[in-house]
């Protein structure tokens, strides 16, 4: 019986031996119904990619070019953490021998299926191998590129089977969070973020480590303490949740909130303080990702993020998915480590 290699999977599926090394290799010059095809006929008839032959890439490895699309629009956002994850791609991409092509994108505008796009545009030019997505994009636009192109996705969560996720651990750290507030005698706690034009699924993992906190501890839960996370409720701005947080700390005795953001916690801050509320003092807050704080502010209690690693740690897994496109789908959770800032203390009416 002879052995099972590229030339017989051709032969099986009517097609050129290159589409069968190609369609293997995950290039992206073969379509996705093509790849499939492949991968199932090499599964059937029990080939197997030897998993040393690409299995580390070396100085003298061809150089891969991925690209790394960011969910932001390109002028400089405040507090932003993909500064930190971008730096970790790009001190892995050194060693892994790999070229980065580095592309801003307003989620909201972004449209693949419109092969005019810049970001498509740059896509054939520079010949990319696969991508890396910081922040949400909309599920229709990260399906298709996901079709053409490995796709790992960097602190947010997507329905596509074949990409591989790389985020935190938003509930257990949110648990952590709200269990700190409770420790320190809080029992009236919100949850508060921003509205964004595309919203993903960090929002919601992050207050469910709150909701837990509040049910494991026996606290009620009020849902007009929430604000902006609900799907179909208000969509507040900046300015007019200052205006709610207030009002909910003045009329109903809400003495702490969890912020599902640094950055949202911070204008927060500075926010109360021009209405006469002192944080501590009169309201305790926590952010989320350990940033440093504006000048001004007192550091905020707060998880802080690894973001270098998980950069490091999601172009390490694109190459992997690159040479081994067959391989299971990965979702890898880090650990965020809490930071006892200056933004909490027992509420106005328990004594410490």
């Amino acid at each position: 019986m002879s052995s099972i290699n590229q030339e017989l999977i051709a032969q099986r599926l009517n097609i050129s031996r290159s589409t069968v090394s190609r369609s293997l290799a995950n290039h992206p010059a073969i379509s996705m119904e093509t790849r499939v095809k492949v991968l199932n006929m090499a599964e059937q008839m029990g080939y197997k990619l030897s998993p040393g032959r690409m299995a580390r890439r070396t100085r003298n490895s061809r150089r891969l070019t991925v690209g790394v699309l960011i969910g932001v629009p390109a002028e400089n956002v405040a507090m932003a953490t993909f500064p930190y994850i971008l730096k970790g791609i790009r001190d892995r991409a050194a060693v892994e021998h790999v070229n980065l092509d580095v592309c801003y994108q307003a989620p909201g505008e972004f449209h693949p299926e419109e092969g005019n796009q810049s970001v498509s545009r740059q896509i054939r030019a520079n010949d990319w191998r696969g991508t890396i997505l910081i922040y949400p994009f909309p599920e229709p636009a990260v399906e298709m590129i996901s079709r053409k192109l490995s796709t790992v996705a960097v602190l947010e969560s997507y329905n596509q089977p074949g990409i591989d996720i790389i985020d935190t651990d938003d509930p257990s750290a949110v648990l952590t969070l709200t269990n700190t507030l409770i420790a320190a005698g809080h029992r009236r706690i919100g949850f508060l973020s921003w509205a964004y034009p595309v919203g993903g699924h960090w929002v919601a993992r992050r207050f469910s480590g709150y909701v837990e906190a509040l049910f494991v501890q026996g606290l009620e839960f009020h849902p007009e303490w929430v604000i902006n996370v609900h799907k179909n409720g208000p969509r507040l701005l900046p300015p007019q949740i200052s205006e709610t947080v207030a009002r909910l700390i003045r009329e109903q005795g809400v003495t702490a909130w969890v912020c599902a953001a640094d950055h949202q916690a911070y204008p927060l801050m500075q926010d109360l303080q021009n209405r006469g509320l002192r944080v501590p003092e009169d309201c305790s807050i926590t952010g989320f990702d350990g940033l440093e704080p504006p000048a001004g502010l007192r550091r905020a209690t707060s998880m802080r993020v690894p973001h270098e690693h998980i950069g490091a740690s999601a172009l390490t897994r694109l190459v992997n998915r690159i040479q081994h496109p067959a391989s299971p789908r990965r979702k890898i959770l880090v650990e965020a480590q809490l930071v006892n800032g200056f933004t909490v203390a027992p509420p106005p009416h328990v004594v410490a």
